[in-house]
């Protein structure tokens, strides 16, 4: 029988787990390594940025190396959970705040935040995205 000292534990782990894939994307973006990136997504997963739609892990390796050099070059990424939702064993849904930050830069201004969700599975004990999304935290014009 699992007491809630250990049923406690296993979130709390289950948590650090989730929590720890937006570190390995920020760290991987730090770096520009667009294998680190893609190594984040499952062998089919997709990536959806806005104006972007790639899936299959070999696409979004190859479409962040070109962004490395190009729109993305010099930059850094931030951000962290808000929420995190169970979809079913083995998977979940992720919520963060976050963004891209300028070279040169520390702080996010409202026209670099976003909001991003995650839907992450479990595949050879280790999580995954099957799908990442994100889209502007304050787009123009849209109501407080």
């Amino acid at each position: 029988m699992t007491t809630t000292t250990e049923a406690a534990g296993a979130a709390a782990q289950l948590q650090a787990e989730i929590a720890a894939v937006p570190a390995r994307m920020v760290r991987a973006w730090a770096a520009h390594d667009a294998d680190a990136f893609a190594d984040l997504f499952a062998e089919d997963g997709t990536l959806i940025l806005p104006g972007v739609h790639r899936t299959g892990r070999a696409a979004i390796r190859e479409y962040m190396a070109d962004a490395y050099q190009g729109i993305y070059r010099g930059t850094t990424v931030t951000g962290s959970p808000i929420g995190i939702k169970p979809l079913g064993p083995g998977a979940v849904a992720l919520l963060t705040e976050g963004g891209v930050l300028p070279p040169g830069q520390d702080e996010l201004t409202s026209a670099n935040a976003i909001r991003a969700s995650w839907i992450l599975v479990k595949r050879d004990d280790r999580w995954v995205l099957a799908v990442y999304q994100n889209c502007p935290r304050d787009p123009a014009g849209a109501p407080a």
